[in-house]
C-alpha cells in the first residue's frame, strides 16, 4: 500500500484502485497478460485525472511508467520518449493525453495502443 500525494485526504492506494471499475479489472488482466508476453504499451487519455488514476495503478502494481502531458516541457518530452525508445528500457508504459499526444511525438517501441476513455 502507498500513499496518493494529490488526493485531498492523502488516502492509501490499495486494490480499490483496481476493483472499483470494470474498466480497470479489465486493463489489469490486459496489461499483466501483455507484460507476461514483452509487449510494451502506449495509453491515452483525454483526462488528466483519468492519467492520475493510471499512474496510481502502475504504482500499486509497480509497473515502470512514463507520464507526457501538457505540463511536461520540451526537453523532458524528449528525454522520456529517447529512454521508453531504448531496447533494454525497463519502461514498459507509456502514459499520454490525447492533447499532448498530437504533437508529433514518435513513439514505435510500443506495439499495443489503449485509448482508455470512452469515445462514441
Amino acid at each position: 500500500m502507498f500513499y496518493c500525494p494529490w488526493q485531498y485526504n492523502n488516502a492509501p492506494v490499495d486494490e480499490s484502485v483496481i476493483t472499483s471499475s470494470g474498466k480497470m479489472l479489465l486493463l489489469d488482466r490486459l496489461l499483466g497478460e501483455l507484460f507476461r508476453r514483452g509487449h510494451k504499451v502506449l495509453i491515452f487519455s483525454q483526462f488528466v485525472r483519468q492519467l492520475d488514476i493510471l499512474e496510481d495503478y502502475c504504482s500499486f502494481r509497480k509497473y515502470k511508467n512514463f507520464r507526457l502531458d501538457g505540463s511536461v516541457g520540451l526537453d523532458e518530452r524528449q528525454d522520456m520518449i529517447d529512454k521508453f525508445s531504448q531496447k533494454k528500457s525497463k519502461v514498459n508504459i507509456f502514459l499520454l493525453s490525447t492533447r499532448a499526444g498530437g504533437l508529433g511525438i514518435t513513439l514505435t517501441a510500443a506495439d499495443t495502443v489503449i485509448l482508455f476513455d470512452r469515445f462514441v
